[in-house]
C-alpha cells in the first residue's frame, strides 16, 4: 500500500472514532453491552492491522532515508545540487514526521481501546442457559455466539466484585488524541496527570539484562584479535567462565559493562499514558458534579466567590475599544482598576484597599480544597483500582487474563510498591460522602500487597480453590483494623465468603492437625 495511502487511511479511521461518541447508558443492558464490546474490539483488530503495515513499511525508523543526503562533502555538490538536495530534504522530513505522527496516535489508540476492553471484560460475562457454563465477552465472540453444547441462549451476568473502571472509558484518547485532551485539562487537571504519570512510572530495581564486553584473545592463526560481545543475564556471575569456555583460557576482559532494565508498573508509555488521561478527565466530571456540593459546606459565603469569580472572568481577556491592542501594558492597567473599582463597589476590600479577612480565607480554604482534594482524586482512585486488582487475583490469571491494566506487571518489587505506602484519606472521605464510588482508606497497602504475593507463593502448589475477590478482602481483615462489614461493602462480596477465605488463611498459615503440616511441608518443597 502507497505510504500517502496509509497516511489517510489511518488519519480517516481516527477521525470516524474521534467522532463517534462513547455512552454507557444501559450498559448492563446485554444487547448495549455487546454492541459495545464488539464495535470496540472490531475497532482494535484494524488498528492492529494499520500498526503492522506502518510497521512493514518503516514507519517505527522513519527518518532512516535521510541519512543519505549530505553523505558527499560540500565540495563534491554544485550550488543546483545543494538546493536540489535541500529541497528533497525538507519533502522527506515532512513525510517522515507524518508517518510518525500517524503511528504514534495509532499506538495510542491501541491501548486506549486495549484499556476500554479490559474493563468491559472484567465487567461482565455470559452464561449459557442450557449448560450453564461461563465464557468470556472474548470467548464468546470468538465461537459467534454459540455454546459447546450447541446453544445460542445466553445470560448476562454483571461482576459487581471485579476490579473495573467502566466509567473512564468516554474519557480515553481511543482516537490517539491524547495530545489535545492533554492540554484540554484544567490546571489542576495537569497537575493531576503528573502524579497518576508518576505512580504508573514507579520503576523496579535494575535488573541485568545483558553484559556487553571488549575481550581480546588469539585465534587459531595466532593473530590478535579485539572483539565486543553480549552474554544474558543468566551469565550475571560467571561471565569470566563463560567467556573462557568460548574463547580460551587465554582471553583477556578489556571492558565491561552491565545493561540493566527497570520496568514501570505499566511498562508501556501509551498505556501509561491513556490510562493517566483516562482517569484524570473522569475525576475532573466527578469535580464538577460535586464542587458545589463541598464548596458551600466549606466557606462561609459560597454566592460571594462566584460573584468575584465572575468579575475576574468578565475583565481578564477584554479589551477596550480607546486602548490600542498593542499597547499590552495599558490594556492590563486598565482591566485591573476595573476589577478593583467592582470589587470596592461590591464591598470585597477592606478601608485599606486589600480583600476583606472574610473572602481572604474563603479563597485560601478553596485552593486548599483543590490543592489537597480535587488534584488528589485521579491519584487516588487509581491506586486504589490498582491495588484492589493486585489483591483480588491470582498470579495465574495476570498473566493470561486480559486486563484493565495492560503491560501491568505481574508482581511488584519493593520499589514499585512504594506508591502504595501513603493513604489520602481526606479524598476518601470526600468521595464516600459525595459520590457512589466505593473505597475504604487501608493503611500501609504496599505491606499488603506483600503479603499477598507472598501468600501466593505458599498456595502455588496446593489444589485448594480460594475465591480470590474474598481473598483479597480477608487479607484486608487480617492485617487491619477495618470492620467485615466495610470491607463487604467496598468489594460487593459478601461476608460469609470472605470468613470462608480467613479460615482457609488461617488453617494454610497456622495448621492445627498433623496432616494439615505435613501437607504445607509438601506444598514448600
Amino acid at each position: 500500500m502507497p505510504e500517502s495511502v496509509l497516511v489517510n487511511k489511518a488519519e480517516n479511521f481516527l477521525k470516524e472514532i474521534a467522532n463517534d461518541a462513547i455512552s454507557l447508558e444501559n450498559i448492563e443492558d446485554f444487547d448495549v453491552f455487546k454492541d459495545l464490546y464488539f464495535k470496540l474490539d472490531d475497532r482494535l483488530d484494524f488498528l492492529q492491522n494499520l500498526k503492522d503495515d506502518m510497521d512493514a513499511q518503516g514507519y517505527t525508523t522513519p527518518f532512516t532515508s535521510l541519512n543519505k543526503y549530505g553523505a558527499k562533502s560540500v565540495a563534491d555538490v554544485d550550488v543546483e545540487e545543494m538546493g536540489e538536495n535541500s529541497r528533497h530534504n525538507k519533502i522527506f522530513r515532512m513525510k517522515a514526521n507524518a508517518k510518525k505522527n500517524i503511528l504514534d496516535r495509532v499506538k495510542s489508540a491501541i491501548d486506549s481501546h486495549k484499556i476500554a476492553i479490559g474493563n468491559l471484560e472484567q465487567f461482565g460475562y455470559v452464561k449459557c442457559n442450557s449448560c450453564y457454563k461461563k465464557y468470556s465477552m472474548s470467548d464468546y465472540k470468538q465461537m459467534d455466539g454459540k455454546c459447546s453444547c450447541g446453544s445460542t441462549g445466553f445470560s448476562f451476568k454483571v461482576q459487581k466484585d471485579a476490579t473495573h473502571r467502566i466509567e473512564i472509558i468516554p474519557y480515553l484518547p481511543l482516537s490517539g488524541n491524547y495530545m489535545v485532551l492533554r492540554n484540554q485539562l484544567s490546571a489542576f487537571g495537569r497537575e493531576s496527570l503528573k502524579k497518576v504519570l508518576n505512580i504508573l512510572k514507579q520503576e523496579r530495581r535494575g535488573v541485568v539484562k545483558t553484559i556487553a564486553l571488549v575481550i581480546r584473545f588469539r585465534d587459531k592463526n595466532n593473530r590478535l584479535v579485539r572483539k565486543n560481545i553480549t552474554l544474558d543475564s543468566e551469565y550475571v556471575n560467571n561471565y569470566e567462565e563463560e567467556v573462557r569456555r568460548l574463547y580460551g583460557n587465554r582471553v583477556r576482559i578489556e571492558a565491561l559493562r552491565f545493561h540493566r532494565t527497570k520496568p514501570a508498573i505499566i511498562d508501556d508509555n501509551h498505556a501509561r499514558t491513556a490510562l493517566a488521561i483516562g482517569y484524570v478527565r473522569y475525576s475532573e466530571k466527578i469535580i464538577q458534579e460535586i464542587e458545589d456540593d463541598i464548596l458551600k459546606r466549606k466557606l462561609t459565603d459560597f454566592k460571594r466567590i462566584n460573584k468575584y469569580d465572575e468579575i475576574i472572568a468578565e475583565y481578564e481577556n477584554k479589551n477596550p475599544d480607546f486602548i490600542d491592542d498593542y499597547d499590552l501594558d495599558a490594556i492590563e492597567k486598565w482591566r485591573k482598576s476595573q476589577i478593583e473599582d467592582n470589587f470596592k463597589r461590591l464591598g470585597f476590600y477592606d478601608k485599606f484597599g486589600n480583600i476583606n479577612r472574610s473572602l481572604s480565607r474563603d479563597l485560601k480554604k478553596r485552593e486548599s480544597v483543590y490543592k489537597n482534594i480535587f488534584r488528589n482524586i485521579a491519584p487516588t482512585l487509581i491506586i486504589w483500582d490498582i491495588f484492589r486488582y493486585y489483591l483480588t487475583t491470582s498470579n495465574n490469571s495476570r498473566k493470561i487474563d486480559i486486563s484493565p491494566f495492560p503491560y501491568i506487571r505481574v508482581e511488584l518489587d519493593r520499589e514499585q510498591r512504594k506508591v502504595f505506602q501513603a493513604t489520602n484519606r481526606k479524598v476518601i472521605e470526600t468521595l464516600t460522602n459525595f459520590t457512589n464510588i466505593k473505597i475504604i482508606p487501608v493503611c500501609e497497602m504496599d505491606l499488603l500487597l506483600y503479603d499477598k504475593f507472598k501468600f501466593e507463593k505458599e498456595i502455588k502448589s496446593s489444589n485448594i480453590k480460594f475465591n480470590n475477590v474474598a481473598l483479597g478482602a480477608a487479607l484486608i481483615h487480617e492485617n487491619s483494623d477495618i470492620d467485615l462489614e466495610s470491607i463487604s461493602n467496598a468489594f460487593n462480596i459478601n461476608e460469609s465468603k470472605i470468613k470462608k477465605e480467613i479460615k482457609n488463611i488461617d488453617n494454610i498459615k497456622n495448621p492445627k492437625s498433623d496432616k494439615s503440616k505435613k501437607f504445607l511441608d509438601l506444598i514448600k518443597k
